[in-house]
């Protein structure tokens, strides 16, 4: 979602779904949490994700599909990066 919509609106909506979510499961929805934190930040695949990338994207002439090329396979390296970082503190 932090793609097309801002990344505070993003944790805002889906926070309280996390810790209801681990309320249920039974587990620490701190985890859960930290994952949505991480998740939010993470807007480099498009240039309108985040302020500074719709600065770069006007500055510096790129086009749509450039944030697509450097953006998708930085997202997935903070997405496993995060998940191994939650799964040692667990």
């Amino acid at each position: 979602m932090t793609e097309i919509v801002t990344n505070n609106a993003v944790a805002i909506i889906i926070t309280p779904i996390a810790i209801a979510l681990g309320n249920d499961l039974g587990v620490d929805p701190r985890p859960l949490v930290i994952a949505v934190m991480f998740a939010a930040s993470a807007s480099f695949a498009t240039p309108i994700g985040y302020q500074t990338n719709t600065l770069v994207y006007a500055a510096g002439n790129y086009r749509f599909t450039d944030f697509f090329k450097a953006g998708i396979p930085l997202t997935f390296g903070v997405g496993l990066s995060t998940c191994l970082a939650i799964s040692f503190w667990m």
